[in-house]
């Protein structure tokens, strides 16, 4: 494998990572700005799939309607020339002060009411784009002061407007779905729906359930101390997988934003191993940062570092499912039973005595050595390059 980007490996880039200008709350810009029809060019040079974009990313918040139409007849053009797509839109409820206290969540009702207002204007834009999936990361809902908001009140509210907005995206005839990403924290001091655990039971509560779903970031699971292959695990066994944002970041920190594969090689190699071998065909979506050290060709640097890394972990991740001593440990550990099987097929009342009657010899089934020492072992030499396919 040349570890050369395709259109075909579905490779997006949200348009803010490659327009970061390097700025942290200790320091200005380190970089010129890159404006939206650049980075579309450059990107679909490289093989890049989609981007995906803040409404504001592209449209001042302030523009007139002609101004409106005129950047998005512009980007519409400059992504079919380029050979690209929208991977998904989202709308940008936490860079104005208006949504100091949130968006959805405010205490104030004329804040709720013009989240509303901007996200609908999002979605029809997005919807001009060609979007079929429409992003919520609540960055402001949330609190620093707990005794400021009534939660419960908080969730009701929350439910009300994606209840709403749901609505709005059927009554319109959009074909659009939505997905929530899940932060423990940061910018608020606490955010709601802080893990993605806690949206997979959010979303059983809507109105459209089937319409909703999730896209988990590495960083944000980390940053709550999680494993990112079990929560994708369980985001895809659910059908609630929609797209995944992919970077890297150290356990227990700010987010950090990393590019893809530069932290936590173990981690993310897991991930693109659950990716790579359970058949998800959504985007793989980077959402990182270029160092701040970096000027613009570091830029481009950094985006093709995130992909060249997604497909040599994937290289990786194949050979260890073609390894032999691999195969071999996992067929002596997945033995057979003919009660399970008959357990996972439905409850019966006769399958209920036959496993109750059964005998189990667990001192013996106890003392089977699992040979994951010698597992974990193969996937490092792959990883490191000494075990050769």
């Amino acid at each position: 494998m040349a570890y050369e980007p395709r259109k075909e490996d579905k490779f997006s880039f949200g348009l803010w990572t490659c327009a970061n200008r390097g700025r942290d709350p200790f320091g200005e810009a380190t970089r010129p700005p890159l404006d939206p029809f650049t980075i579309v060019r450059k990107l679909g040079e490289m093989g890049v799939w989609g981007v995906s974009l803040h409404d504001n990313d592209l449209i001042p918040i302030d523009a007139s309607a002609a101004e409106r139409d005129r950047l998005l007849k512009e980007f519409k053009k400059t992504l079919d020339e380029s050979g690209m797509v929208i991977a998904m839109a989202t709308t940008n409820m936490f860079y104005d002060p208006v949504f100091k206290d949130g968006g959805f969540t405010s205490n104030d009702g004329r804040v709720r009411s013009y989240s509303l207002h901007k996200v609908m204007h999002a979605i029809d834009a997005a919807a001009e784009l060609g979007a079929d999936t429409f992003v919520f990361w609540g960055g402001r809902e949330g609190t620093e002061v707990d005794l400021s908001k009534n939660h419960v009140d908080s969730v009701k509210r929350y439910r009300e407007a994606l209840n709403f907005l749901c609505h709005y995206v059927k009554d319109q005839g959009y074909n659009m779905r939505f997905s929530l990403e899940a932060k423990p924290n940061e910018p608020r001091g606490d955010i709601y729906f802080s893990t993605t655990g806690a949206l997979l039971g959010f979303i059983a509560t809507l109105d459209y359930p089937e319409m909703v779903g999730v896209n988990p970031e590495v960083a944000h699971e980390l940053m709550a101390n999680l494993n990112c292959a079990h929560v994708y695990a369980q985001c895809l066994e659910a059908g609630k997988l929609f797209l995944v944002h992919l970077n890297s970041q150290k356990y227990a920190r700010y987010d950090q934003d990393l590019r893809f594969g530069s932290e936590d090689i173990q981690g993310n190699f897991a991930l693109v191993h659950l990716l790579e071998t359970n058949g998800f065909d959504g985007a793989r979506e980077f959402d990182a940062h270029p160092y701040r050290t970096e000027d613009v060709d570091g830029v481009w640097d950094f985006a093709m570092g995130c992909m060249r890394n997604y497909l040599i972990l994937k290289e990786k991740a194949l050979q260890f499912e073609a390894d032999p001593e691999v195969q071999e440990i996992r067929a002596a550990n997945n033995g057979a039973c003919a009660l399970w099987e008959a357990a996972a097929g439905g409850y019966s009342a006769e399958t209920a005595r036959a496993i109750k009657a059964e005998s189990y010899d667990i001192k013996a089934m106890a003392e089977r050595g699992l040979r994951y020492e010698r597992l974990s072992q193969i996937a490092c030499e792959i990883l490191l390059g000494v075990r050769k396919a």
